[in-house]
């Protein structure tokens, strides 16, 4: 059922029961990532029947067949990221633009790219609304990144890829850090890839997780999206 007024008067406390419930007991510690996390209206970034469930510790879906990731993953993404206030950073796999929401508060310029063009035209309207003008969001296929506008000293990709993509790998800056999910169609590896010089880059593992897939060039080549978790 569509959301109650009383719900809806309370978002902001239940955005920060989220925020200590699900995120901060789970370890991630960055204040900024917290402060946007209690900011970010994640209800607007969902449909009308799916209000009273943005702030459960579970995914979210949206049109398309796609999900807005569980809040916690969203968190460890961002603290992986370390966006700073001046970085230009990229996601990949906009979906409704909540991440992109996020990155935009947390970065000085973000890109992002999704390839559904419905759910792209909806995430513009909905970043435009909240004032979020510092984020420019196109069309168009995710796993070549966006060459036009690197390097990017972050980027976030919010599908899983069976490994990693030579563009994304290619526009990161030197420093900048990717943060993606790797693997099969049911499980993948979280990883944060550091570049550490032209052909170095330095790993770190971040944990299992399950997204749906990156369609691409340099991704999956079938539509046959399996659900996130």
């Amino acid at each position: 059922m569509p959301h109650s007024p009383e719900l809806s008067a309370n978002f902001p406390a239940i955005r920060s029961q989220m925020v200590d419930a699900q995120i901060a007991c789970r370890g991630v510690s960055d204040p900024r990532v917290l402060a946007v996390m209690r900011t970010v209206p994640r209800e607007i970034f969902v449909g009308p029947y799916w209000k009273e469930a943005a702030y459960a510790d579970s995914a979210v879906p949206i049109a398309e067949g796609q999900t807005i990731s569980q809040p916690y993953i969203v968190a460890a993404m961002l603290e992986a990221a370390e966006l700073q206030d001046d970085d230009k950073a990229l996601e990949v796999g906009a979906g409704s633009g909540y991440v992109t929401a996020l990155m935009g508060r947390l970065a000085d310029k973000v890109y992002a790219v999704e390839r559904h063009p419905s759910l792209a035209d909806a995430a513009r309207e909905r970043l435009r609304a909240l004032g979020y003008d510092n984020v420019e969001l196109k069309t168009g296929d995710g796993s070549k990144g966006w060459p036009e506008a690197a390097p990017f000293d972050a980027i976030i990709v919010s599908a899983a890829v069976p490994k990693v993509p030579p563009s994304l790998k290619k526009q990161l800056a030197f420093g900048g850090r990717l943060v993606i999910p790797v693997g099969t169609p049911d499980e993948q590896r979280l990883v944060r890839l550091t570049r550490m010089g032209t052909t170095q880059f330095q790993e770190k593992y971040l944990g299992a997780v399950r997204f749906v897939r990156l369609i691409g060039a340099e991704g999956w080549k079938k539509a046959d999206e399996p659900q996130a978790h």
